[in-house]
């Protein structure tokens, strides 16, 4: 009677390791799809942070947003709704960072400095380089994409 145990433990070992099959290794990437965001008939191309602030706000698109001026070098825009978070101390915003301050306010960066503030991160804009020139003053209609 006491061997009993010992059997059905070895009998269970051997299921175990007999339904074991390896599956192949995919490496995690650590952006989600690109995205494509559309300023005055410009094109830019953000690839998207691998986080649950990124995906809900993926999720939203297509998207319109009117964007509105402040600092000099960011559009910002509250949404209706709140997203999940991933706050951190970026130190450095850059220009193309696409984030969200709080859990509502989108915002699109187009100048590079340093910030005290926490933001979660949404992608980054990988063609920024007339980012600015396609921002100009003032409020303005970015399409985000699919």
């Amino acid at each position: 009677m006491k061997t009993m145990p010992t059997i059905i433990a070895a009998i269970m070992m051997l299921f175990a390791t007999a339904c074991h099959k390896d599956e192949p290794v995919t490496p995690s990437s650590s952006h989600l799809e690109d995205i494509t965001l559309t300023i005055g008939g410009q094109s830019f191309t953000a690839k998207m942070e691998q986080n649950s602030t990124a995906e809900a706000f993926r999720a939203l698109l297509p998207l319109t947003l009117e964007m509105q001026e402040l600092n000099g070098n960011e559009k910002y825009h509250y949404l209706s709704q709140s997203l999940p978070t991933n706050r951190t101390e970026v130190g450095t915003i850059h220009a193309g960072d696409i984030m969200l301050y709080g859990d509502n306010c989108v915002v699109v960066f187009y100048e590079t400095f340093t910030t005290s503030y926490s933001y979660s991160p949404i992608g980054h804009i990988t063609n920024s380089e007339d980012l600015k020139e396609a921002l100009d003053s003032g409020a303005v209609s970015i399409a985000f994409s699919r």
